[in-house]
């Protein structure tokens, strides 16, 4: 439940020790969270031991995540997730979102409030925020409540707000608040839509944002692992963009990708466009035209591509372990599957980013919210394969 006013104060050392969250009811069953200045210097924790000599220990990534459409169940699979300690032993997290629905996501789950808020314009927001978890705070957005659950044009431009500085936050150090990867819950088109945005969804925004030409969505799951080569495209627009190039850039994307987890040599299966992978052109050309072509590049290139196969079993072969990896035609081919097999443990990875961003693979789910009824276990995922890319990227030096 959510801490009463009269329970002891918390403090921050280090960047907040001049200030200090605590809640503050505002009538029956509503709770928000203010800033309230530090009264008392005798409360902050004195510094211990000498640091001179102490060992240097190797910091924490840093993630942030952005809560999605507020009207969704961005806020909580967020809080829910965070609230595990095993999750939140991994990394220290800056949350881009809106404190008042974060509180009520956490009150109706019984979950007691561990973070802390600073609003996302203070001049705080300008340095390290050293605290395990912190709430950036956009509460000029907080007219959506509690009960909006569908799109509207607000929840477009907020998501799309916390999004832009996320991204931003990516090319700072981290001593001036940069992040280490950004992980982000579900938005609604519709609702980007609404606000004017042109993008169909993240994958396309980051792509833009961080200017990358060649970008590839990808799924990861303990069962099946899945690259794109067309991501949001009507079916009948399909012929117009499947070329040579958006087959073979997740064959290759997809081949680093598994390198990246720790797979060597990875195996890699292509699936064919029509049906019976068309059967030497009797259900199209698409195979012989387009994807044969690609796959003999990325041969070329020293990947161990095989294929085009028939959709309705090459899935199936990868899961019996065949294949490390399925390149899919197009979206529903890719994560029809995925779902199936693992809706509440697989993660959406953008490949191709100079940055670290993946998601969990569900929506907004706004028929479910404020019914606590959120699953947060794509979100874990999404944060542990970030926290690990993140570790891989600095260790690299990239």
């Amino acid at each position: 439940m959510l801490r009463h006013p009269s329970t002891p104060k918390r403090i921050i050392v280090g960047r907040f020790a001049d200030r200090r969250v605590r809640p503050f009811a505002r009538g029956p069953g509503v709770t928000r969270w203010y800033d309230v200045p530090v009264t008392d210097p005798t409360d902050i924790p004195a510094q211990t031991g000498n640091s001179a000599n102490a060992s240097p220990r190797r910091r924490k990534p840093v993630i942030g995540i952005t809560m999605g459409d507020p009207a969704g169940i961005g806020p909580e699979v967020v809080v829910k997730a965070l609230a595990d300690p095993e999750i939140r032993a991994l990394a220290r997290f800056v949350v881009y979102g809106m404190n008042e629905l974060m509180a009520y996501a956490a009150d109706l789950a019984e979950i007691e409030p561990f973070w802390w808020r600073v609003q996302h314009d203070s001049p705080r927001t300008d340095f390290s925020l050293t605290h395990d978890v912190v709430v950036l705070d956009y509460d000029e957005y907080s007219q959506l409540g509690a009960a909006i659950h569908k799109p509207t044009r607000q929840g477009g431009q907020s998501s799309l707000a916390f999004i832009d500085d996320a991204i931003a936050a990516t090319g700072q150090p981290i001593q001036d608040a940069g992040i280490d990867a950004v992980v982000t819950a579900p938005i609604c088109k519709e609702s980007w839509h609404l606000a004017g945005c042109k993008f169909p969804g993240h994958t396309e925004l980051f792509a833009q944002r961080t200017r990358t030409k060649r970008v590839v969505m990808a799924f990861e799951s303990p069962k099946l692992r899945v690259a794109l080569a067309t991501v949001h495209v009507p079916l009948m627009d399909l012929r117009n963009v499947l070329t040579i190039g958006a087959v073979f850039d997740p064959i290759d994307l997809g081949n680093n990708f598994c390198k990246q987890l720790g797979i060597s040599n990875p195996r890699i299966a292509v699936a064919g466009l029509n049906p019976h992978a068309s059967e030497n052109g009797r259900f199209g050309d698409e195979e012989t035209r387009i994807i044969t072509p690609a796959i003999e590049a990325a041969k070329s290139h020293g990947i161990d591509a095989r294929g085009p196969f028939p959709g309705d079993t090459v899935f199936n072969t990868a899961l019996a372990g065949r294949y490390d990896l399925v390149v899919a035609m197009y979206h529903d081919q890719g994560l029809i599957p995925v779902k199936l097999l693992a809706f509440d443990e697989a993660v959406n990875v953008t490949l191709g980013l100079p940055i670290v961003r993946t998601s969990p693979d569900h929506g907004t789910a706004f028929d479910i919210v404020g019914k606590n009824r959120a699953n947060p276990g794509s979100m874990k995922a999404a944060i542990r394969l970030a926290v690990k890319l993140a570790g891989q990227k600095a260790g690299s030096g990239v």
